[in-house]
């Protein structure tokens, strides 16, 4: 899982590049034809976040090694199985979220050339040069506020890692707010 959706203001599609490698939660642009592609440091300004995977090497939303015996064997697991890791395959469209809203994404930078990079609440999040929310400010459009910081995200599946729950792994809250 990437992304989640705690809120949602707008949410459009557009047609996606033949060529994009993207996972839900990577901050995307259009290109000059009007097709989604990974945000950068040096792209267009950002329109939004990828609410769809486009990949043929997996890491889409709810993909996980689930326990399914007591000797500890696992099975792995992911939505729309029969796309082969692509949600855009049928119609060559990727959904965005453009207009606002409050997420939570494992899609953050964590390390840059050996250096662990800090969140803070309130720090303004920029797009890294692999598409990713980073709080440094090597970043260049400015695209959300952090409102949490990265922790452990419930997945509801009782267990006993977070408050009961099981975790889906460490995810950073943030506002999306791009700015021009």
């Amino acid at each position: 899982m990437a992304l989640i959706e705690i809120y949602h203001v707008v949410a459009d599609h557009y047609p996606v590049n033949a060529a994009a490698v993207i996972v839900e939660g990577d901050v995307v642009t259009l290109n000059a034809a009007g097709e989604v592609v990974l945000a950068t440091t040096t792209s267009n300004v950002p329109i939004g976040i990828a609410a769809d995977s486009k990949s043929t090497t997996g890491g889409t939303p709810y993909q996980a090694d689930l326990v399914i015996n007591a000797s500890g064997g696992t099975r792995s697991t992911a939505n729309r199985v029969s796309d082969a890791f692509d949600e855009t395959g049928a119609s060559g469209r990727m959904t965005v979220y453009t207009g606002g809203g409050k997420f939570a994404t494992d899609r953050y930078e964590t390390a840059n050339a050996g250096v662990p990079v800090g969140y803070n609440v309130g720090d303004p999040l920029l797009v890294n040069a692999t598409g990713q929310l980073t709080s440094r400010a090597t970043g260049t459009h400015r695209v959300g506020t952090c409102v949490g910081v990265p922790g452990p995200a419930e997945s509801g599946v009782p267990g006993t890692d977070v408050r009961g729950s099981m975790t889906l792994g460490n995810y950073l809250t943030f506002i999306l707010n791009v700015e021009v």
